[in-house]
């Protein structure tokens, strides 16, 4: 399956007979909620032959098979109510191309591999099944143990080197990704390696050099420079108590990193991935309060809630080692790094394919 295939889920009956008893196929969950997509078409979003590993503490990218994302993403009812909103991963298998419907065939290639997994699997499992293999409960809720798509990853995926060029030959011919992008990415990584932009004293020529050159062209500056904030001093705060549908402006680069104590902002990476998101003009999606630990699987409660955007997600374009991952993480905000909109005149939000060009425009 390409990118912009059609697409119709399965029923709920023919997914569960590809199940195992733990409600998985080839390692990978079936969650609730997304039995609620049961004979619904959605186009291809991404082909999810590989993830960034958000699981173990190394930087590295993983591959699995036979998978894709659609336009759906998980709302957190069946593990505690978990804001952080992940793509979800889609087995092959579990879709039927809606040409094939349309042509009527008979006997579907999908269906043959569909009846070989049920056979494979066993009886399959319930929706019971797949409802209780959401966790572990603990004798408080904070010890109990929420075992989703996320935090599962290394058990249906496989270590992937960020030198295996079939990884980017997959990127382009699936759709993921045009030749331009991967060329601008090689070019980024090529000019942070090679000129030492990464490292400290030695890099500041070509940190400055790059900027200077993007200010020429109305490119997006340096992604990696540090804070600017005063060494002992508090990282600022702001609560704007900023919630869904409200307009939002992204400040400056500069002012942001003015916050930033290093990389953070009370405990909170500003991202390299959120650069070209400055100054642009937003929605807000979520105020998210409590998040699923990848690592550990438990809940956990944030002490200064962040805030997802509508349409902003990691592109992953300045990220080493896991170049153009597709799982196209919404990207996480203080609020002292926003500031509301109040003008009463029209507002240019970006958002959808209108935010992709725009940033396509600014990378380039």
């Amino acid at each position: 399956m390409q990118v912009g295939d059609w697409v119709e889920v399965r029923s709920k009956e023919e997914i569960l007979r590809s199940l195992d008893q733990d409600g998985r196929l080839e390692g990978l969950p079936f969650m609730p909620q997304m039995f609620d997509y049961c004979g619904r078409r959605f186009r291809v979003y991404k082909r999810a032959h590989k993830a960034c590993d958000t699981v173990n503490i190394e930087i590295a990218s993983r591959r699995l098979a036979n998978a894709v994302h659609l336009e759906t993403r998980c709302n957190g009812k069946a593990y505690g109510g978990c804001q952080a909103a992940c793509l979800i991963f889609w087995k092959e298998a579990w879709l039927r191309p809606v040409e094939e419907r349309a042509n009527s065939i008979e006997v579907p290639t999908d269906g043959k591999r569909l009846e070989h997994q049920a056979q494979t699997n066993g009886n399959g499992c319930s929706e019971d099944d797949i409802r209780r293999a959401t966790c572990v409960r603990g004798q408080q809720d904070a010890d109990t143990r929420y075992m989703c798509q996320a935090t599962q990853m290394p058990l249906f995926t496989t270590p992937l080197s960020w030198w295996d060029i079939r990884q980017y030959l997959e990127d382009y011919t699936s759709g993921n990704a045009s030749l331009g992008e991967i060329c601008r990415g090689f070019v980024y990584l090529s000019y942070y390696h090679l000129t030492l932009a990464k490292r400290g004293r030695l890099g500041i020529p070509a940190r400055w050099l790059y900027d200077k050159f993007q200010a020429r062209v109305g490119g997006v500056p340096y992604p990696r420079h540090t804070g600017t904030l005063a060494p002992g001093q508090p990282t600022p705060v702001a609560d704007l108590n900023l919630q869904p549908g409200e307009l939002v402006r992204v400040k400056p680069y500069k002012e942001i990193l003015a916050t930033l104590d290093g990389l953070k902002n009370q405990g909170m990476y500003f991202d390299a991935e959120l650069v070209p998101y400055c100054g642009g003009v937003y929605r807000v999606r979520t105020r998210v309060t409590k998040f699923i630990n990848e690592r550990t699987g438990k809940m956990s409660t944030m002490k200064t809630p962040a805030i997802i955007l509508e349409g902003v997600w990691c592109h992953s374009r300045f990220s080493n080692c896991r170049m153009f991952c597709p799982r196209s993480i919404y990207s996480w905000w203080r609020e002292v790094w926003l500031e509301r909109v109040s003008a009463p005149a029209p507002v240019d939000v970006k958002r959808g394919a209108e935010r992709d060009e725009a940033i396509e425009r600014l990378t380039t």
